[in-house]
């Protein structure tokens, strides 16, 4: 009825505009080109099993809600494990930015969704291990603690990634778990149990969506990797 009336959401802030292609926030960033021009691309747009994966950590009464996101969104590389790297801004993430990424070796990224006080979610770009959608958030339960979650709900994008799910689940499960531990520690919290859960919600495969396999950002990197010499040769002539 809003939209009939011409009227906006009172949430309209916290969303992303729609876009086709996703643009680097910043052109000379020189991760991003496993994300420049590419479209997003959700669980419906992968090729695996569909998963609903959660992890939970309790903060105590240590720091609320709205205070734990104000820094996790500000500072969201900091708390990642070394395993991975987050190349985004450190001064915020706000609706509709798009910023690489680097974990496993492979260079891919994001685009931020929604943000709010108490969340933010992710969409993944064409080529990222997986189609997905990733939820950051955080409420207080019954008796005043702070709960800290992330869920996600993904597809393996391709056969080849689908092929490697028993090995990225596990990296799963010591990546995003670690997460939560140096974000817990960051607010006083030094011995945190995180809880995970996992639900597969389909089993099928759409296989209509095997050719997604040349969007793949493991191949993709490393080829960049193995071109990188003849890209700075042909700078070198051209200057």
């Amino acid at each position: 009825m809003a939209e009939q009336n011409g009227a906006v959401p009172r949430d309209a802030a916290f969303w992303a505009a729609k876009v086709d292609r996703l643009q680097v926030s910043d052109p000379t960033e020189p991760h991003g080109y496993n994300v420049q021009g590419k479209r997003v691309a959700g669980p419906m747009n992968g090729f695996g099993r569909l998963w609903q994966r959660t992890y939970v950590a309790d903060l105590g009464d240590s720091v609320t809600p709205e205070t734990l996101i104000a820094d996790w969104r500000a500072h969201f590389g900091r708390y990642w494990p070394r395993m991975g790297r987050f190349h985004g801004s450190v001064s915020a993430i706000e609706p509709g930015d798009v910023t690489a990424l680097t974990a496993g070796g492979m260079t891919t990224g994001i685009m931020v969704l929604y943000a709010d006080d108490t969340s933010f979610t992710f969409l993944t770009p064409e080529g990222h291990m997986f189609a997905a959608m990733i939820t950051f958030s955080a409420e207080t339960d019954g008796t005043g603690r702070t709960i800290a979650q992330i869920r996600m709900l993904l597809r393996c994008s391709d056969p080849l990634f689908e092929s490697m799910w028993p090995l990225a689940r596990r990296g799963e499960d010591v990546f995003w778990p670690g997460v939560l531990r140096n974000l817990a520690a960051a607010h006083g919290v030094g011995e945190v149990e995180v809880g995970e859960q996992t639900i597969c919600v389909d089993r099928r495969r759409l296989w209509a969506n095997w050719r997604n396999v040349r969007h793949n950002a493991g191949i993709r990197t490393l080829t960049h990797a193995v071109t990188a010499p003849l890209r700075l040769r042909r700078t070198g002539t051209a200057t």
